[in-house]
């Protein structure tokens, strides 16, 4: 054929959904399981209104952070009584059960998780089917990609990239509180090591984000000039390989670490603790 012959103006026409032979529909009916549980936990954590605290040990849901309810001041658990509110409260105690206590933060994660980049890619195979896995025929019948509304929303990332930093500050202040002791001391018990593991895998996810790369390393016509932005971009850019891991990892550790303070503060079962 010659070189200069004209490229075809079609496609080849298969009627095969797909060529591949390997068990493609694993991914997204696994993330379509994962996900769907992942909702109806957190939805029911963060509407529950109890079980959010442990004075004792100033143990915090990352659920209900910041708590902003009026129920968030003086909070009893087995004869210990503290407050969760650290930055004030505004809504009545009479909302609970119909807005989070969390209110203000909850939001801004659902949405910075939502238009992630690994999560599109995530929901929008298992959910929509869009497509289902690479080289298989997706159903829709047209593509308008995110030029139009509602997707057209995804381009605003970054600024949730933003509000999620901040949040991620707070969610760092509750896990140095959870360094409390029964004498009101310094102290470290399991519930400190898994808050402080939330927190530090969080940070994994935050500052992975394509959306932080290029705030880092970004509108830079020469890196040479700007030697501690290119060091800060070489980090991310490492992290960034395992955004998608981030992701989901923590999925789970926000789980484990609702569920922990719930189990103690519901008395279920007592912290075991290191020291103090």
């Amino acid at each position: 054929m010659s070189t200069m012959e004209a490229p075809a103006k079609s496609r080849a026409q298969i009627k095969e959904r797909t060529l591949r032979k390997d068990n493609w529909r694993l991914y997204p009916i696994t993330t379509f399981v994962i996900f769907t549980a992942w909702v109806v936990y957190a939805t029911v954590r963060a509407f529950w209104g109890a079980a959010f605290y442990v004075p004792e040990y100033h143990y915090l849901t990352p659920f209900y952070s910041p708590c902003l309810n009026d129920i968030c001041n003086n909070v009893t658990v087995n004869g210990h009584t503290g407050d969760a509110a650290e930055f004030g409260t505004f809504l009545p105690a009479g909302t609970r059960g119909f807005i989070p206590f969390a209110i203000i933060t909850l939001p801004f994660l659902l949405l910075f998780r939502l238009t992630c980049y690994y999560y599109r890619k995530a929901y929008y195979r298992s959910f929509w089917a869009s497509p289902q896995a690479c080289a298989v025929r997706e159903p829709h019948g047209k593509y308008t990609g995110e030029r139009r509304f509602p997707l057209i929303g995804q381009n605003l990332h970054r600024y949730f990239w933003m509000a999620a930093f901040l949040i991620s500050v707070i969610n760092t202040w509750d896990a140095i509180r959870a360094f409390h002791g029964k004498d009101g001391g310094f102290g470290i018990g399991l519930g400190t090591i898994i808050l402080v593991a939330n927190v530090v895998l969080l940070w994994l996810y935050t500052l992975s984000c394509h959306s932080c790369r290029h705030i880092v390393g970004g509108r830079l016509k020469n890196f040479s000039k700007h030697p501690l932005r290119y060091r800060m971009w070489g980090w991310v850019s490492k992290i960034n390989q395992n955004h998608g891991t981030y992701a989901l990892i923590t999925l789970g550790s926000l789980v484990v670490a609702d569920a922990y303070v719930a189990f103690v503060a519901g008395g279920v079962f007592s912290d075991p603790r290191i020291f103090n």
